[in-house]
């Protein structure tokens, strides 16, 4: 993500590192959304609700006199006006859990502990605005799959959830989004939270077994910075946090250039298959603050959809 937006006028964000020593999670998130509303309230960008719940993608079979023609004059792109009975969400927010959601390096947050703020931030939000939150998490399938409910005192199953759980194991995202899917009910938004460290085409066929159900989806791409730079110094020992009796030694300056050639490929493969297949993509890293982070992420839908 490009960390250079600052729609807050400057005033200093919580860092990373602080908010994720913060405990309990629901605190976390609070602080998080504080940030998050401050930034907004100061920024070009009031209607989060309206962001995520005036619109949604047009699919086919939708009648054409529903299109908001003003939109798409402005972006190119087909999105339907809800009426107002239909702008009330339901939201399944699908977290990551796998072993290597736990890589961290340079001091920052794990992509895990990031990860479960971010989804811990959706969940305050959206409940604090009346929309029905589930959340699954899964690895080489679902751990928990939590249905999509609105009462207020359903946060804290949700928080519950994301704090019993740890990263580890193997992961088959492929294979995991095709089970969340099959289990989801009507058109709702469904928010992916992963490193998508994964066979990109399978991947890709997922998220359109979503797209293909009628649900709106945005994937939040979580990396730690190394995995993008790949600044690691000398001599340096590279263990598969999925099987961890995997591992190897190596040079990364001999590497380097090599890895981050194969990095840039596959990132383009990602966001252009999202792109094709209308998904929302935003690359997060976790050196950026949270908060800012789903600022950024509100002006990339503002522009998306109007």
């Amino acid at each position: 993500m490009n960390s250079s937006t600052s729609p807050t006028n400057g005033e200093a964000l919580v860092s990373p590192e602080l908010i994720h020593r913060l405990e309990p999670l629901p605190l976390r998130a609070r602080l998080v959304v504080e940030g998050f509303l401050t930034g907004l309230h100061r920024s070009p960008y009031h209607g989060f609700s309206v962001e995520f719940a005036e619109h949604r993608m047009y699919q086919p079979g939708d009648p054409l006199r529903h299109v908001d023609w003003k939109v798409y004059a402005r972006t190119g792109r087909y999105v339907i006006k809800q009426y107002q009975e239909e702008t009330n969400l339901r939201a399944m927010i699908v977290l990551d859990a796998s072993g290597s959601m736990n890589f961290q390096a340079g001091g920052h947050a794990s992509k895990w502990e990031y990860g479960r703020t971010v989804a811990a931030a959706f969940i305050y939000l959206l409940l604090g605005q009346r929309d029905a939150v589930g959340l699954t998490v899964f690895d080489d399938g679902p751990r928990e799959i939590l249905p999509a409910r609105s009462a207020t005192t359903w946060r804290s199953e949700l928080f519950a959830s994301l704090e019993k759980h740890q990263p580890g194991g193997e992961t088959d995202l492929g294979k995991a989004l095709h089970r969340v899917a099959e289990k989801q009910g009507r058109r709702g938004f469904v928010i992916l939270i992963s490193d998508l460290l994964y066979d990109p085409e399978q991947v890709l066929e997922g998220l359109h077994h979503f797209r293909h159900d009628g649900h709106d989806v945005l994937v939040l791409q979580i990396l730690d910075p190394r995995e993008l730079d790949f600044a690691l110094g000398n001599e340096a020992r590279f263990v598969d946090l999925e099987h961890k009796e995997r591992s190897i030694t190596a040079n990364p300056w001999q590497i380097g250039s090599v890895y981050r050639e194969e990095m840039e490929h596959y990132l383009a493969l990602i966001q252009d298959g999202c792109a094709r297949h209308n998904v929302q993509h935003q690359l997060i890293t976790t050196d950026t603050p949270v908060e800012q982070a789903l600022i950024s992420l509100l002006i990339a839908r503002q522009r998306l959809g109007g």
